[in-house]
């Protein structure tokens, strides 16, 4: 005899799951507020970006191109990829999700590491597989902990390569040992949401790996050099085959026209990210060293954004920081839930705000910069 229900009741495990929470945007009685909690560009969009998305507002009462072809060949042509090969998303975030949702089942495992973006393991534990949370070392994916921590049962691989929040990087070499450890029938997926702001010689976002096996899928965003984050534009590369079975559960109209028509225009735009990622190597350095200077300890980033770690002393802490911080304008994002009780992550924003932040950290710790 079956039990009659009161009310609808979710699938068992998903009440389990903790919500996402964003960065936060507001500092309350504040006139002027710096939001640096969401590695934003401080550049904003392309102007031919926005002049494509105006231009595309002519034109709500059409449905969206389902297969976002403008967009697909505009990122082809500047990377040197196959269309056939690339996905649109309603940001990087849809396709990870989709990702899980095809290839993960109950009583499957997939693999993330401790400090990985909190969307692997909400979209593992969504499709009702178990997340496998493995150690880094010196905040930096440690493949040899990936590799370890294998079963028959492992059918996915997260790792956000450079790394959120920390910032750090593993070089191609390591990616290249990581996937052939990886049995056959394992997707490895490289999420290269910061790869523009890399310059480091021993990098590789993905690509090249890609299209050299089987298993592996890289995905990209828009959200961040590209300054189109309201419109939500990702992206992935990947083997046929995934692409072909990921197509299969794809929603036929998963992006918007304003969004496919600024997306193509931004990624065409390579001037103007250059720009952006000029901006941002000259000041990661700048923050990075005048915050050591006042005595705090920073990870070094090759991305728009510094992990910044406070020391564990009675009013010095992250949480009295993020108040000081909060209560003159200047909001960065607590990574409490990253495992990072006592650090604070600051994205690189505008010239004002970086200045704002180190004098203001520097009255904080007692030793002004």
């Amino acid at each position: 005899m079956s039990v009659e229900m009161s009310k609808p009741v979710p699938r068992p495990g998903i009440l389990d799951i903790a919500a996402y929470v964003p960065g936060k945007e507001h500092a309350p009685g504040v006139a002027r507020v710096y939001k640096l909690s969401s590695n934003e560009t401080p550049l904003g969009a392309s102007p031919k970006a926005i002049e494509a998305f105006r231009e595309a507002a002519g034109h709500l009462e059409r449905y969206p191109d389902g297969q976002a072809i403008e967009l697909r060949e505009a990122i082809a042509a500047v990377h040197g990829l196959n269309p056939a090969n690339i996905m649109c998303g309603n940001g990087s975030d849809e396709l990870l999700g989709l990702l899980c949702h095809v290839y993960l089942s109950p009583g499957d495992e997939g693999i993330i590491t401790e400090h990985g973006f909190l969307v692997y393991k909400i979209q593992i534990m969504g499709a009702g597989a178990t997340p496998v949370v493995v150690k880094e070392t010196d905040h930096t994916v440690d493949v040899d902990a990936i590799l370890a921590a294998v079963t028959d049962k492992t059918k996915i691989v997260f790792i956000a390569n450079p790394g959120n929040p920390t910032g750090t990087y593993i070089p191609v070499s390591e990616v290249r040992r990581l996937q052939a450890g990886l049995p056959k029938h394992v997707v490895l997926v490289l999420d290269a949401a910061y790869a523009e702001y890399v310059r480091r010689n021993d990098y590789e976002s993905g690509i090249e790996v890609v299209s050299s096996n089987a298993n592996v899928v890289m995905t990209r965003t828009f959200s961040k050099v590209y300054g189109l984050a309201a419109l939500r534009v990702g992206w992935m590369y990947a083997p046929a085959e995934i692409i072909d079975a990921v197509n299969r559960v794809r929603g036929p109209f998963n992006m918007n026209t304003p969004a496919i028509a600024a997306g193509a225009a931004a990624i065409r735009d390579q001037a103007f990210v250059q720009k952006a990622t000029s901006f941002n190597q000259m000041w990661i350095e700048k923050v990075k060293g005048a915050l050591e200077t006042i005595g705090l300890k920073v990870t070094p980033s090759v991305t728009n954004f510094v992990l910044i770690h406070f020391p564990d002393v009675e009013g010095k802490r992250a949480a009295d920081a993020d108040d000081y911080l909060t209560s003159r304008g200047y909001i960065l994002r607590a990574v409490r839930s990253y495992g990072f009780p006592n650090s604070l992550r600051m994205s690189i924003g505008p010239e004002e705000a970086n200045h704002g932040v180190i004098e203001a950290l520097g009255e904080f710790m007692g030793r002004p910069a």
